[in-house]
C-alpha cells in the first residue's frame, strides 16, 4: 500500500470501519477491477479476512463481486469492482460522521442542562 492509501485506511478506520474492511476498500478504490488474491497480496490479509471484508462491503452496496471460472477443477476466484462511485461512498460516510457530531452535540446539551 502507498502512504496515501495507508492514510485513507487510517481515516476510514476512524469513521468506524474495521481495519480489514478499510484496507480492502482502499485497494478496490485504486483498481478498476481487482481479484481477491490481489487484495490479499496488497493488504497482507488472509483469504478468509478478505472474504469477510468484501462481504461487508457488498452488504453496504459499495462493491460488487464477479466469479471468474478457473480452467479445470477448483473454486472460482472472485473479482471486485465498485458498485457505487467514490463520491457516493464518501457522501454516505460523510452523512454518518455528521450524524455522530449532531448526536454528540445533543448529548452535551442534555448533559449541560442536567448538570448546570
Amino acid at each position: 500500500m502507498t502512504s496515501k492509501e495507508q492514510e485513507v485506511v487510517d481515516r476510514l478506520i476512524y469513521t468506524g470501519l474495521t481495519k480489514n474492511v478499510a484496507k480492502s476498500l482502499a485497494i478496490v478504490f485504486r483498481e478498476e477491477e481487482t481479484r481477491s488474491v490481489d487484495i490479499e497480496h496488497h493488504t497482507g490479509l488472509r483469504q478468509p479476512e478478505v472474504s469477510i471484508a468484501m462481504q461487508q462491503l457488498r452488504r453496504k452496496g459499495w462493491v460488487k463481486k464477479k466469479d471468474i471460472k478457473k480452467e479445470g477443477k477448483g473454486r472460482p476466484t472472485h473479482s471486485y469492482t465498485l458498485k457505487r462511485s467514490k463520491e457516493a461512498i464518501f457522501a454516505e460516510i460523510e452523512k454518518g460522521e455528521r450524524k455522530k457530531v449532531r448526536d454528540v452535540e445533543k448529548n452535551l446539551e442534555g448533559l449541560k442542562k442536567l448538570m448546570l
